[in-house]
C-alpha cells in the first residue's frame, strides 16, 4: 500500500519538476536562439564591412546558426535527463520521508485496534458464556440469578474501565494542540491528586507523604492531575500493607523533578523497558487488575508537557518514578 503511494507521490514530484524544467528549457532555448542569430548577424556585418564587401543575403550563416541551435537542444536535453534522474531519486527519498510518519501512525492505529480488540474479547466472552449458561439452566433461582448479575456487573465495570482508558489514551495521543496551558501550582496539583487516591490508600493502610514544594509549572491542570493520579494509584496498588508512599519535588536548572517513591513489590529488570507500552503487564502485576494503560497514558501526558520520565525499581524493595517537567518561566 505505502510502496504504491510512494511511487505515485514520486511520479507527481517528477511531473511537477520536469514541467518546470522543460518550461524553463523552452524559454532558455528561445532566448539563446535569438541571441545566437543576433550575434551571427553582427559578426558577419563586421567582417564584410572590414573588407569593404557588400553584405550578402541572408545576413547570417544559416548552417552555423542551425548547428549552434542543435547543440543548445542537445545540451538542454542532457541537463533535463540529469534533472529527471536526480529528481527521481530524490523524489523517491522525499516521498518515503513524507509518508513515513503516516505509515507509523497507521501502523500504530492498527496495533491499537488489534490490542484493544484482544483486551475487549476476554470480558465479552466471559459475559456471553455466563449468560448462555444461565439461560440454559432450568433450575436457575433468584439467588443464583442475582449472583450471575453481580458477576456480570463486575465484568461490565472492567469493560467500562477499559473503554475509559482507551478514550483517555486516544485523547492524549492527539498532542497538546487542544490543551489549555496555564501557570499552575505543582503542590496544589499533587495535593488534589493525593486526595483522589487517599480512599484507596486508607483501605490498604498506605500513608502518602506529600513533600512537594510550591513550584510553578506551565501545563494543563486536568492532564497533570491525571498523570499524578495514575502514578500514585500504581504506587499504592503495588505497595505492601502499612508501607509509605512519598512524593517530593526538587528543582534542577529550568526543570522540576517529581519523585514518587514506594516500597512495594518492585519491577523486574526485564519488564522495565516495556512498562510504558500499552496493555503491557508484568507477570507479578497481573493479579492486581487493570489493563496496562495507565503508564502509557502517563507517558503521553508527560510528552505533551515537554517533560521526561524514568523509573528505577528493584524486585521486593520498591519503585521510584521520576517525572521531569519544565518550570514556568
Amino acid at each position: 500500500m505505502f510502496n504504491k503511494a510512494r511511487l505515485k507521490l514520486t511520479a507527481w514530484y517528477l511531473l511537477i519538476i520536469m514541467f518546470v524544467s522543460i518550461s524553463f528549457s523552452a524559454i532558455i532555448y528561445r532566448n539563446l536562439s535569438l541571441e545566437v542569430e543576433r550575434f551571427a548577424r553582427v559578426q558577419r556585418v563586421r567582417i564584410f564591412r572590414n573588407f569593404n564587401q557588400p553584405l550578402p543575403f541572408p545576413a547570417v550563416d544559416i548552417d552555423l546558426v542551425q548547428e549552434t541551435k542543435q547543440r543548445i537542444i542537445l545540451f538542454l536535453a542532457v541537463i533535463n535527463a540529469i534533472i529527471f534522474l536526480s529528481a527521481g531519486g530524490l523524489g523517491y527519498f522525499l516521498a518515503g520521508k513524507t509518508l513515513q510518519p503516516i505509515a507509523r501512525m497507521v501502523e500504530e492505529q492498527n496495533r491499537f485496534i488489534s490490542d484493544a480488540s484482544h483486551e475487549l474479547k476476554t470480558p465479552l466472552t466471559s459475559l456471553k458464556t455466563a449468560m448462555e449458561v444461565g439461560l440454559r439452566d432450568k433450575k436457575l433461582n433468584l439467588t443464583a440469578a442475582k449472583k450471575l448479575i453481580s458477576e456480570n456487573l463486575t465484568e461490565i465495570n472492567k469493560l467500562q474501565s477499559l473503554s475509559e482508558g482507551l478514550l483517555q489514551l486516544a485523547q492524549h495521543k492527539t498532542g497538546n494542540n487542544n490543551l489549555k496551558f496555564e501557570k499552575l501550582s505543582l503542590r496544589k496539583i499533587v495535593t488534589e491528586a493525593v486526595s483522589k487516591i487517599n480512599v484507596i490508600a486508607k483501605e490498604k493502610k498506605v500513608a502518602i507523604k506529600n513533600k512537594v514544594k510550591n513550584y510553578k509549572v506551565k501545563g494543563n491542570k486536568y492532564s497533570l492531575m491525571d498523570l499524578f493520579v495514575i502514578i500514585l494509584d500504581n504506587a499504592v496498588k503495588y505497595s505492601k500493607t502499612n508501607s509509605p508512599v512519598a512524593i517530593e519535588a526538587n528543582k534542577k536548572n529550568k526543570t522540576v523533578i517529581v519523585s514518587i517513591v514506594d516500597r512495594g513489590i518492585g519491577i523486574d529488570k526485564e519488564d522495565l523497558p516495556h512498562v510504558f507500552n500499552r496493555f503491557y503487564r508484568a507477570d507479578r502485576a497481573r493479579g492486581k487488575g487493570g489493563y496496562g494503560l495507565g503508564l502509557a497514558i502517563a507517558k503521553k501526558i508527560i510528552e505533551n508537557h515537554n517533560g521526561t520520565v524514568e523509573i528505577e525499581s528493584e524486585l521486593g524493595k520498591g519503585t521510584i518514578v521520576k517525572v521531569s517537567l519544565p518550570l514556568f518561566s
